[in-house]
């Protein structure tokens, strides 16, 4: 059976089309476009009517896409932009009236759920994990063995809400930083318990920044080819540095970051450093398989 799986995200939507058979899903078609749902008033819980609009032609060419692809079954998810925006249940009725698609909000908690899936589907988790998350609108943390799920949970501390709230000064300054560090330690308290509980040595990034971080240290890799991928935790650190000291423009002018990530890739970059000096991580990955990737392999069990 062909079927398309779509994530509408806060900075980006996604569309897989794949045939389901005995073993493992097989893509027959990838595509992304950048939507930035969350432009403007993603703290205020609202869809600017920009971005609304900008979702709407970015289901459209993939309601198109999926006809021509003759796909049986469609799965569209929604997250952060989606499900904590007033107008949000709006964005769903005006899709299903717009290009045909009906949306599934699914809940933080079930986002972690199909990241793990996804991640999984990779066979990188070896040891005891944390898988990470970077969203625009939240971020996932799912603690896990090769076996099973150990503990998750999503946070409204996405990319584009730091950003927006605390992303001030150009380049940006210690008092933002400091802000930002303030932040996630008024929000992340849980989590460290969880780390100091379940003591994961393994931290996968997955997707999005991640896939930044790996392609800009590592330019000679096909990440369209791949599951998962080591990174060098000091050469990732030596990164970081880089892009948080760094400009608008300067980053602009960086070789392999995407202009949708020029500003986002600083605030992604500070969570990470916050969660790899949270934990005794002794090991850094990439995985490119993702949410997305989960709900296909969900369909495929």
């Amino acid at each position: 059976m062909k079927v398309a799986v779509i994530d509408l995200g806060t900075n980006t939507f996604h569309l897989i089309i794949a045939e389901l058979s005995a073993k493992e899903p097989e893509i027959c078609y990838k595509t992304n476009l950048p939507v930035r749902l969350g432009e403007g008033k993603i703290n205020d819980n609202f869809i600017i009517q920009e971005a609304f609009e900008r979702g709407l032609l970015a289901l459209e060419k993939f309601s198109l896409i999926i006809k021509e692809h003759q796909v049986e079954l469609v799965k569209a998810t929604a997250t952060s932009a989606i499900r904590s925006a007033e107008n949000g249940i709006n964005f769903v009725k005006a899709a299903k009236n717009y290009a045909g698609i009906d949306i599934n909000v699914i809940s933080g908690d079930e986002e972690a759920g199909y990241i793990f899936k996804g991640v999984r589907a990779t066979g990188l988790i070896n040891q005891t994990s944390l898988i990470m998350d970077i969203g625009g609108g939240s971020t996932e943390f799912i603690i896990c063995t090769p076996e099973e799920l150990l503990w998750k949970k999503s946070y409204n501390i996405g990319a584009a809400r730091l950003m927006q709230a605390y992303f001030h000064s150009d380049p940006i300054n210690e008092a933002d930083q400091n802000a930002i560090t303030r932040h996630l330690d008024s929000e992340l308290s849980d989590l460290k318990e969880a780390l100091n509980l379940y003591q994961p040595k393994h931290l996968i990034g997955s997707a999005g920044a991640f896939e930044t971080f790996t392609g800009m240290l590592y330019p000679e890799l096909n990440l369209k080819e791949i599951k998962h991928y080591a990174i060098d935790i000091p050469a990732y650190q030596a990164l970081s540095a880089t892009f948080i000291a760094s400009s608008h423009g300067e980053r602009e002018k960086m070789p392999g970051l995407i202009r949708l990530r020029v500003d986002m890739i600083v605030m992604a970059s500070i969570l990470t450093d916050y969660i790899l000096s949270a934990g005794n991580f002794e090991q850094l990955s990439l995985s490119t398989y993702d949410l997305k990737m989960g709900v296909l392999a969900d369909l495929q069990a």
